[in-house]
């Protein structure tokens, strides 16, 4: 059975990339497509979709640092925000109650209110797929998104405790004194898992026992659980590897997640009309994002970024009616209401978040209108002095550019990346190192790059490359450009597309390794 739902899912996904849309699309389709055909969820597939969820927390706990839930622009706007569209959803949802609507007119204004609940939540799996995808996980605007989605994470434990009566036991305190305690132990294990197939390994054990086995054990909700585990380990100078031997993991079981979302939708046209209409609220909900967010100090872009990014209904949706389906509040038709708007709004999420950077570029105008004057340090303007050649993506590539470049050059060549802890750490070893998204319109627009004569486009994601390449282009660059990729495919599109330079790093690592031995072995360079 799951050959055919996976195998399914392939198709779809297949057909939906051929024509540039995420393949997230075309999972969500095939659920859909296979239960209009008489299939249904197995509990196997339940099974993979949980584990998914539970290791794509893990994972951004492990690229998570605590402080950055602190900051005012992340805190504030999530908690206002979720009190809002709370409000806003649920006065809709009585409205449509006074016209007699289908499923509507037996909801009270406490169920109204737990729906409403529901709907002004995000979700968390989309959001970070897309960023994932984009490679944006550490820009500025994807740290805001997944602050907010973690803030609301938060207040979803608090309303399963209190709506289910679940709450911590005394092995929670426990667990609260003991993990900062024996994290040094934790430490220690994962330094020494080294780098083969036992570190993956190690992510499965503490992602899911010692976070969401434990957590569900003190009463606390398991996911969480994974989320927190990881921020431990977000220190650990392997944590980064650690995320990367999970991903794909946690792809193929994430498949899963989107399958189910179809597959247990008891789809009936009552239901399909209800979720359509509440859709039709979720660009107030888009809205009410942008502008809480803007009021921190954040720029228009980043807030519409973010915004895009949390711009759907989430899974979590489908749990807070589960449960009120399952105390009679609500009809089970419910269940099938939701799953459909989570559907849809991924639907239109996904497109909406490809075109993010045109988009902005036609409302840049409009939407600076409404910037605050005050400016955060992370978006202010970039000085490039007397640079002569700049690295965009100070991953290994691009360090090792730099590296050989100031070699020769000391004082002409600059890198650029978009996250901040990278930032640190390069300067803290004297790296002139600038903190800039080059896929931003803005930033070329608060930049002088007259006097540079080379870039050097080394992010790790080709549409990263590829958006930076068209913004370059037209900031009237006339300098060399030159571009990493990972297949022929990809340099071609570079090349088509006026790079005068392409380096397909997993082709020309030999050759490289090759120069290195010999200048080695003969002591001149070759």
């Amino acid at each position: 059975m799951e050959l055919i739902f996976f195998s399914t899912a392939f198709v779809c996904g297949f057909v939906i990339l051929q024509l540039r849309l995420p393949p997230m699309i075309g999972f969500l389709a095939a659920g859909f497509i296979l239960h209009l055909v008489g299939y249904q969820s197995t509990d196997l597939l339940q099974n993979i979709a949980d584990l998914g969820v539970t290791l794509l927390l893990f994972t951004i706990g492990l690229k998570l640092r605590v402080e950055s839930l602190t900051k005012a622009y992340v805190w504030a706007p999530a908690s206002i925000h979720i009190v809002l569209s709370t409000a806003l959803f649920s006065a809709f949802i009585m409205l449509l109650a006074q016209f007699g609507l289908p499923l509507f007119t037996d909801l009270t204004l406490q169920t109204s209110l737990l729906i409403g609940f529901a709907f002004s939540f995000s979700s968390t799996v989309f959001a970070v797929k897309v960023l994932e995808q984009r490679g944006e996980m550490g820009s500025l605007h994807g740290k805001v998104s997944i602050g907010i989605l973690i803030m609301q994470d938060i207040f979803a434990v608090i309303f399963l405790a209190v709506s289910t009566g679940k709450v911590p036991n005394w092995y929670a305190l426990g667990l609260l004194v003991l993990l900062p305690l024996i994290r040094p132990i934790f430490y220690v294990i994962l330094s020494r898992s080294k780098h083969g197939e036992l570190l993956p390994l190690f992510g499965f054990f503490f992602a899911l026992l010692i976070g969401y086995q434990a957590f569900e054990f003190a009463g606390l909700k398991g996911d969480l659980g994974a989320l927190i585990i990881g921020m431990i380990f977000a220190p650990h100078k392997k944590a980064g590897e650690l995320a990367k031997s999970l991903l794909n993991f946690k792809d193929l079981m994430l498949v899963g997640f989107f399958l189910t979302i179809g597959l247990n939708a008891n789809l009936t046209a009552e239901a399909l009309f209800a979720a359509l209409i509440i859709v039709l609220v979720l660009p107030i909900k888009v809205i009410l994002y942008y502008v809480l967010t803007n009021q921190f100090k954040l720029r228009a872009r980043t807030s519409l970024l973010s915004s895009f990014t949390l711009a759907n209904f989430s899974e979590f949706g489908l749990i807070v009616c589960a449960l009120a389906a399952s105390n009679d509040w609500v009809s089970g038709e419910w269940l099938a209401v939701v799953a459909i708007a989570v559907s849809i709004t991924f639907i239109l999420a996904s497109p909406l978040n490809t075109s993010s950077n045109d988009i902005y570029v036609k409302l840049e105008e409009f939407l600076s209108r409404f910037e605050s004057k005050e400016r955060l340090d992370q978006e202010r303007p970039v000085e490039l002095a007397d640079t002569k050649i700049l690295i965009f993506g100070m991953g290994r590539i691009g360090t090792g550019a730099y590296e050989t470049i100031a070699q020769h050059y000391p004082d002409a060549v600059a890198g650029v990346d978009i996250n901040q802890d990278s930032i640190v750490r390069h300067q803290e070893r004297g790296r002139n190192v600038i903190l800039a998204d080059a896929t931003d319109p803005d930033f070329w627009q608060r930049i002088n790059h007259s006097e540079v004569e080379m870039v050097m486009l080394a992010m790790p994601k080709h549409i990263q490359n590829i958006s930076a390449l068209e913004q370059l282009k037209a900031s009237g660059f006339d300098g060399q450009v030159s571009a990493i990729a990972n297949y022929p495919d990809q340099q071609s599109e570079l090349e088509k597309m006026g790079v005068h330079s392409t380096y397909n790093f997993y082709l020309e690592a030999g050759s490289g390794f090759a120069e290195h031995v010999t200048e080695k072995l003969f002591n001149k360079p070759i």
